[in-house]
This record gives structure tokens, sequence and C-alpha cells, in this order.
């Protein structure tokens, strides 16, 4: 159909990036000096325990926080807020109640005031991407938690970002239906070549979908690590080296 072209931006420079919050009148730091590139079309993936700073990190990225130091830049260029260039898929997909999946995936090329039959014609094939074009015409309440959350992955691509940022994006599906999605992810990040990067709890999730899992430390003041995920895709879970890498992320925390 000639709708998506592949996004030859996407790399995120971030330097000595430092963010606290005030709890009980005290400053609370969950970002100290962050350091970090990304590659344009690099799954990233960023773990650790509660309060880390990862969802913080998150937002600053997509512009919804302001750093007390340092600064992001996109391609060179500084983040001052939200940007065309940047899409963020929460853990629930908010969708409009009133819109069916198709209005629901326009909406964003809509506000933007592209005219509706264009609109729709590009929301069709984001949803012909993941799978919903039988129920383009459903509302919300008829849809599964998948399918709710893939309509919010087509609703984020349909705007033809070159960073994906994904906070827990299945955090509330269940096991089958998040590994079903989890193939989803890794496959919708193969055919866009959109640079991805995802807030999440689930260490095999992160060594399935990333290129590098970023660690965010539980002490305040310490670095957090940089794994290169070295395996082949499509990636077994039961595979030897596969399972070698999860227990070496369980071993960042201090699990066996």
């Amino acid at each position: 159909m000639g709708v998506h072209q592949p996004v030859a931006g996407g790399a995120v420079t971030i330097r000595d990036l430092s963010k606290s919050f005030t709890l009980n009148r005290a400053s609370l730091p969950v970002l100290q000096g962050l350091n970090l590139g990304i590659r344009p079309g690099e799954s990233l993936a960023v773990v650790g325990p509660s309060g880390c700073g990862k969802t913080t990190l998150l937002r600053i990225l997509a512009g919804l926080e302001r750093p007390d130091r340092g600064e992001v830049l996109i391609d060179g260029r500084p983040v001052h807020g939200v940007g065309t260039e940047r899409a963020i898929i929460f853990q629930e997909p908010r969708l409009l109640p009133w819109l069916t999946v198709l209005g629901n995936v326009a909406f964003g090329l809509e506000a933007r005031g592209i005219p509706r039959a264009k609109a729709q014609l590009q929301a069709r094939h984001y949803i012909r991407l993941v799978g919903l074009t039988e129920f383009e015409d459903a509302y919300p309440t008829q849809l599964s938690g998948g399918m709710a959350q893939r309509v919010g992955i087509a609703r984020a691509l349909t705007v033809q970002p070159e960073i994906l940022l994904l906070d827990e994006p299945l955090g509330a599906l269940d096991a089958m239906t998040r590994i079903t999605m989890q193939d989803e992810l890794a496959r919708i990040w193969r055919e866009q070549q959109v640079t991805m990067i995802l807030v999440t709890h689930d260490l095999e999730e992160a060594i399935f979908l990333a290129d590098r899992v970023l660690v965010m430390p539980r002490e305040k003041g310490t670095v957090p690590r940089l794994i290169d995920i070295d395996l082949p895709r499509p990636r077994d879970r039961s595979e030897s080296r596969f399972v070698a890498m999860r227990r070496r992320l369980m071993a960042e925390f201090g699990l066996h």
C-alpha cells in the first residue's frame, strides 16, 4: 500500500540525566547522572525493582517529565516536550470507549488535521498489522485485554513514530496472551524498524524482545548495567542460551 516507510532516525542520547521527587519534604532521587546511547532501530529493555526510576526515565524520554539535570537528544535534537517522532504505549491501552477500533486508531491522525478518509486508510493498514481487521467496527467493551492492547499498539504505530516507548504494555494480560503479544511485538518491531524502548518487570520478556537490557539498580548512586542479549532471532524461550541469559539477569538482582 505504501503507507509505511521505514524510519531513518530514532537515535537517542541521554546525558547526565538526573531526576528527584519530594516525599515527606525530603528529596528522593530516582535517576542520578544516567548516560546512555540507543541506536536507531535498536530494541532496549529497562528492568529493575519498583521505584528504581524505570517509568520516570520513559516519561522523560516521552517528554512528559522534565529532568532536574541533564538532557535527552533525539537524532541530536534536545527533547523539550512531546514530539511526533515518539509514541508511548501504557500498561492500560486507554481507548476512547465511544469510538470503534477504527476510530481509535485513526484518532491521532484526524486530530492532526489529516482528512478522515486518508486517516482511516492508514489506520486500516496498522489494524491489519496487529491482526484485528475483522474487529475494526467493534467497540472497546467488546474486546479482550489482549485485543485492546493490540489496538493501542496500532494507534501508536499509525502516527509512524521513529521511537516506540512501552511502559509495561503487557503487564495486565494473562500468561498465555502475554506470550502471544510478545511474539507480536517482536514481529512488529522487526517489520517497522522503529527504535523500541520497553520498561518491564518480566526478565524473560526483556530477553525475548531486546538487543540490550539496561539493569536499573536498587541502591541509589549505583551505576546501571548494560547487558547485551547476543541471541539469534527469532528467539526460543526454552533454548539453553536463553535460559542461561535468564539466570544471568536473575543474578543481577540476587535471585537464583
